[in-house]
C-alpha cells in the first residue's frame, strides 16, 4: 500500500519528519519575482526550509528545485549554504514562452505626453482564473503605434528577450563521511540517479550511434524539451506544457505538467522510495509519485491549492491502490 502524507501548513520546520529519513526532494518553490502579483511569490523562500530539507534527507539523496533565470543564482547560494552540493542545472525548454517586455516607443510617447496612434484592437486574456473557463474575462485592448519621432525610432524595441526555458537545480546531500558511494547506497538506499528508467528511446528507424549503444536508448540529458525543434538533435525528453484550464477546478497559475514531474521523479528515485515536496502547490509531483509507486510527502500553506492537491491525489491513490490487489 502506497503512503502519502500531505499537510496544509507551512513547510519550514518539517517537524513531522525524522532526520535522515527521506530519499529525495522535488519542489517548485516561490521564485521571488512576484509572478502575476501573487502574494506567495514576493520573495525567495527563507534559507530555513533548505536547512530543514537537508536535515531530513538521507546522505547521498538527490533533489530537484525549480527556479527562475533571474534569481537562480541566489537560490543556489542558499542551497549551498544549507549544505547541499550543486550537481547540475536542468533546462526545461519550450517554444511558447511569453515575452516579458513592452514597446519602448510607446513608453517614450507617454513620457513626452504625446498620444500614440490607435491602429487596431484585440482581445486579451491573462493567466488562470479561479472557477474555470466560464470565468475568463477577455478585455478589449487597442493596438498602438508611436506618434513622436523618437518613439518611431524605438518602435518595437523592448527590455528583454523571450524566455524559452525554466532552470531546475539538481542538488545532492553529501554521502556519509568516510564511505564510498556503494557503501552509502547499501546503508541509505540513496546516492545514484535512475538512468535506466529515464533513457530516451530511439525513434523508429533511427540508427543507433556510439561504440556500445544501449538497446533502451540514450541516457537522459539535462535539457528537457516541450516541442521538437526539427533541427536534427531531438534526442531529449519531450514533455508538453499544461494547457490552461485543462482541469476546471485547478486554477494554480504555475501548474507543472505531470509528465514532466513523472520524468523527474523517475530520474532521482527508485521503486517505493519517498519524495518530499515542501511547496506542493496543486500536487503534480504527488500525482507522478503515485503513478510510479513512490511514496509522497507534501506541504502547502495555501488552503485553496491544498484542497486541489488533496482532490487530485485522493482520486489517483484510489486508482493505484485498487491496481495493487
Amino acid at each position: 500500500m502506497l503512503k502519502f502524507n500531505i499537510y496544509n501548513k507551512s513547510c519550514y520546520s518539517l517537524a513531522e519528519l525524522e532526520n535522515n529519513s527521506i530519499e529525495s526532494l522535488i519542489t517548485d518553490p516561490p521564485y521571488g519575482i512576484s509572478y502575476q502579483n501573487n502574494y506567495w511569490d514576493k520573495d525567495l523562500p527563507s534559507k530555513e526550509i533548505w536547512q530543514n530539507s537537508f536535515r531530513v534527507l538521507k546522505e547521498g539523496s538527490f533533489g530537484l528545485v525549480f527556479s527562475s533565470i533571474r534569481l537562480m543564482h541566489r537560490l543556489m547560494v542558499d542551497l549551498e549554504d544549507s549544505g547541499f552540493i550543486i550537481k547540475d542545472v536542468l533546462m526545461w525548454s519550450y517554444l511558447n514562452g511569453m515575452p516579458k517586455s513592452r514597446n519602448v516607443g510607446l513608453t517614450i510617447d507617454k513620457e513626452l505626453d504625446i498620444e500614440s496612434k490607435k491602429i487596431g484592437e484585440y482581445k486579451y486574456v491573462q493567466g488562470y482564473k479561479k472557477g474555470g473557463a466560464d470565468n475568463y474575462i477577455a478585455k478589449t485592448k487597442y493596438k498602438l503605434s508611436p506618434s513622436s519621432e523618437l518613439g518611431k525610432k524605438y518602435d518595437g524595441a523592448g527590455l528583454g528577450i523571450k524566455p524559452a526555458y525554466e532552470p531546475i537545480i539538481m542538488i545532492q546531500k553529501p554521502i556519509i563521511t568516510s564511505k564510498n558511494i556503494a557503501q552509502n547506497i547499501i546503508i541509505n538506499g540513496a546516492g545514484a540517479l535512475n538512468l535506466e528508467e529515464t533513457r530516451i528511446p530511439y525513434e523508429n528507424g533511427e540508427t543507433k550511434v556510439g561504440h556500445n549503444p544501449h538497446p533502451n536508448g540514450r541516457v537522459a540529458a539535462n535539457i528537457l524539451r516541450t516541442d521538437k525543434f526539427k533541427d536534427g538533435y531531438d534526442k531529449f525528453f519531450l514533455v508538453p506544457k499544461v494547457r490552461q484550464n485543462k482541469d476546471d477546478f485547478n486554477y494554480h497559475p504555475t501548474l507543472k505538467p505531470v509528465d514532466l514531474m513523472h520524468h523527474l521523479v523517475k530520474l532521482i528515485t527508485f521503486d517505493k522510495q519517498t519524495v518530499l515536496d515542501p511547496f506542493m502547490g496543486s500536487g503534480s509531483t504527488g500525482l507522478a509519485c503515485l503513478k510510479l509507486k513512490r511514496n509522497f510527502i507534501g506541504y502547502e500553506l495555501d488552503n485553496g491549492y491544498f484542497k486541489i492537491a488533496e482532490t487530485r491525489l485522493k482520486k489517483e491513490k484510489t486508482i493505484v491502490d485498487s491496481s495493487l490487489f
